[in-house]
């Protein structure tokens, strides 16, 4: 680890081991927030796990760094990423959650994540807890005026092949419904089949976003686009622009 990532610091392009961020944070702009943007396994961490494994949506978001990589590129948006695989640490997931070093994902076992407390502890303080407090005093120093919660989704679990997900992309947000309410009609006026709470609910799963955005009453909207769209250059594209215009007519709403 090249430095305490909780002494980050986090404004301009920064990387540390549990996070990455891009471009320049700035008070009044847009922030993405990426949980699953690598698929990284540092070298001293043993999965137990076949490595083409890392290629699957098991291991990361598939295409999301770039779209997000693309949206930083613009001024006025900024992107914080996070810098490991969620086989390795789960960013999305509150510090008690089982599934935060998962044992098993679409039915693949983790052997590398079968230890005890201490091992789980030591996950918990080399990369969840810098990243959160990272991403805590990054919302402080620039509060940005909308967060954009970016994921990505399988068109099909390999554990449940018989449950269809048509949507192009799905809205996701627990108690705060202002922006996503504003995000999922300018979505589908681009011809989208855009799910409200789908292929699973904010309500459920929405930790960062409940932690960072809704404690503080900070605007945000979750954005799970599905992966077969943004697995190559052409779909990345256009989902960055896409994602751009979206998020900056959601965000004259917050002025």
């Amino acid at each position: 680890m090249v430095a305490d990532a909780r002494k980050a610091q986090v404004t301009g392009n920064v990387i540390e081991e549990a996070f990455a961020i891009i471009g320049e944070p700035r008070a009044g702009d847009i922030l993405v927030v990426v949980d699953h943007a690598s698929n990284r396994v540092p070298h001293d961490v043993d999965l137990g796990i076949a490595p083409e494994l890392l290629n699957e949506h098991v291991a990361v978001d598939i295409g999301v760094a770039e779209v997000a990589r693309l949206m930083a590129q613009e001024s006025g948006t900024a992107a914080f990423l996070g810098n490991v695989s969620r086989l390795v640490c789960d960013f999305n997931r509150d510090e008690d959650a089982a599934a935060l070093v998962p044992h098993s994902s679409d039915g693949h076992t983790i052997p590398g994540n079968m230890f005890d407390m201490a091992g789980r502890e030591e996950r918990l303080e080399r990369f969840h807890r810098p990243y959160h407090d990272a991403l805590a005093s990054l919302l402080e120093q620039a509060p940005p005026r909308l967060i954009v919660s970016l994921h990505s989704f399988t068109p099909s679990l390999a554990s449940r092949p018989e449950e269809e997900r048509p949507w192009h992309c799905g809205v996701l947000y627990n108690d705060d419904e202002r922006a996503s309410r504003l995000a999922i009609p300018l979505l589908a006026s681009d011809g989208l089949i855009v799910g409200d709470q789908k292929p699973y609910s904010g309500k459920l799963l929405n930790a960062t976003m409940n932690r960072h955005a809704e404690d503080h009453g900070r605007p945000y909207f979750g954005i799970e686009v599905r992966q077969d769209l943004i697995a190559a250059a052409a779909g990345q594209a256009e989902w960055a622009e896409r994602l751009l215009r979206v998020a900056n007519r959601v965000a004259l709403a917050f002025e």
